[in-house]
């Protein structure tokens, strides 16, 4: 069964200040070592010539008193809003709601009312609709005296007149929190781009520091490379002067009688092919080496080229798509902030 892609791992900013800064010392102590091994080289070369040269100078010279002669050696608000709206709305806009169904209700009924008092008005002995009705001076039960009917009107108006009051205050108060909200997004949106600046700008300083390691490490791979070389060539020139030595000891093997002695031209042929095979198992240990440091600084060269990529993407990543898309954020001073809020209109009410 196929498995999910999992998202790539998190890392606070401390953690990426510790990994640049492990990325630029392990390069660092390779290219040391590097350093190091290559001038070890250099003066182990030139050593073992130099006693490679004495060594033959000194066999010849022995030699020659006995008659021969030898040559020589040659890598780095709208959630605010809608809390504000879900804590404020219901109980502001119900009584809005209420007081406004009370005055319609009461403005409906004296209409009616208005109307039946302006027929009555208009009643004459002489309309034709007028009639005796049986029991008409009957009170009604459910009639309200008129000082109840003042105070139930006046009542309505005061309550109408009371929530309209308290919506403005509202309305005022919403406002405030709208504009100290977008006041508050627009810090936090400078914050922001504050933050996505600084971080760009050491996410370039790491990358320009990765770089630099890098072209050292380069620097002295090229330099190791030439090492190699260098140490590859110091062995095989140890081969002419071994098969020097040894086809002089070979060849004085033949001398006759009591001439086969051994004497000091002898045993310093003897030392000579001892000093040599040994010189040649030292440049071959240094090559060995060398051609580690030489796998590292490979290795180190191409992890530093994974980071700085890294660190390119990170910065398109920052620089190109979330900058600019941050740009699209319409919070910008001189806004009208009621409308991206969808506070309420200066004319409206509550």
């Amino acid at each position: 069964m196929a498995k999910l892609l999992q998202p790539p791992p998190k890392f606070l900013p401390s953690e990426w200040h510790i990994a640049n800064k492990n990325q630029y010392h392990r390069a660092e102590a390779e290219r040391s070592r590097s350093e190091r091994l290559v001038a070890e080289s250099q003066r182990l070369v030139d050593e073992i010539e130099k006693t490679t040269r004495k060594s033959q100078s000194d066999v010849n010279k022995k030699l020659a008193s006995f008659g021969f002669i030898f040559q020589g050696l040659p890598e780095t608000v709208g959630a605010t809003w809608a809390f504000q709206r879900e804590k404020l709305s219901p109980s502001p806009f119900r009584l809005n709601r209420s007081a406004k169904y009370n005055l319609e209700k009461d403005v409906k009924d004296k209409f009616v009312a208005l109307t039946i008092d302006d027929i009555c008005f208009s009643l004459n002995n002489n309309s034709p609709n007028i009639r005796y009705s049986e029991n008409a001076v009957r009170v009604e039960p459910n009639s309200v005296s008129l000082e109840d009917w003042l105070d139930f009107s006046s009542t309505n108006v005061e309550k109408a007149d009371k929530q309209r009051n308290n919506s403005l205050t509202l309305k005022a108060l919403v406002d405030r929190i709208l504009s100290q909200t977008a006041n508050d997004l627009r810090k936090q949106c400078d914050a922001v781009d504050t933050a996505f600046k600084n971080g760009l700008k050491e996410t370039k300083d790491a990358r320009d520091k990765l770089a630099v390691h890098l072209a050292k490490v380069m620097e002295e791979i090229a330099s190791q490379e030439k090492n190699v070389t260098v140490l590859e060539k110091a062995i095989l020139d140890q081969e002419g002067p071994a098969k020097v030595a040894h086809t002089r000891l070979e060849t004085r093997t033949c001398r006759p009688n009591v001439e086969l002695c051994r004497d000091v031209a002898q045993y310093r042929l003897i030392k000579e092919v001892h000093e040599i095979t040994h010189n040649v198992a030292r440049l071959k240990e240094t090559l060995a080496q060398a051609q580690v440091e030489l796998k590292g600084l490979n290795r180190r060269q191409l992890a530093l080229q994974e980071e700085i990529q890294v660190k390119e993407n990170t910065i398109y990543i920052d620089e190109v798509l979330c900058m600019n898309m941050r740009k699209s954020i319409p919070l910008r001073d001189g806004d009208d902030h009621r409308e991206w809020a969808g506070g309420l209109r200066p004319d409206a009410v509550c």
